[in-house]
């Protein structure tokens, strides 16, 4: 069957655009970059339940009833970190006004270095959007799940 005008079209577009996208993905000297990650920064957000650290995009963080002092306990649950996703740095978080420098820290969760708070391992929620706290409390995957407050409290 004879190639139709469309297809030897779409092959010239496809041609024609292949050299104008290299330069957007690659760096100056024609080599790939991977783009460098961002320390994650965490900050306070007054919500209806008071004062909540909140992810350098606003959204809540939370902490699991289930973990222990300096570890991620929703890593080793089946689907937990599909709904809970780690809150992740790409080294020393950055504290914004109002955040206790003192109290973020990191550990180790696999390849991820996951930001903590007060010892409290943090987490964002899949559906939530930025300012939102209605999971605040919600009990999934065996235990609770909080906010916590600029002073290391947790709210649920």
């Amino acid at each position: 069957m004879p190639r139709t005008p469309i297809n030897l079209t779409l092959a010239a577009l496809t041609a024609a655009a292949l050299p104008a996208l290299i330069p957007a993905v690659s760096g100056a000297s024609g080599g790939f970059r991977a783009r460098p990650a961002a320390a994650a920064k965490v900050q306070v957000r007054h919500t209806r339940r008071g004062d909540l650290l909140v992810n350098g995009h606003g959204f809540t963080l939370y902490t699991f009833a289930r973990d222990k002092r300096g570890h991620d306990q929703c890593v080793r649950i089946p689907g937990c970190r599909g709904v809970w996703p780690l809150d992740i740095s790409s080294g020393r978080p950055v504290a914004g006004p109002g955040v206790r420098r003192a109290l973020l820290g990191t550990i180790r969760v696999g390849a991820k270095t996951q930001v903590t708070y007060a010892g409290h391992a943090l987490y964002t929620y899949v559906a939530d959007s930025p300012g939102q706290t209605s999971y605040v409390g919600v009990s999934q995957f065996g235990g609770k799940w909080f906010g916590i407050r600029p002073s290391g409290r947790q709210v649920g």
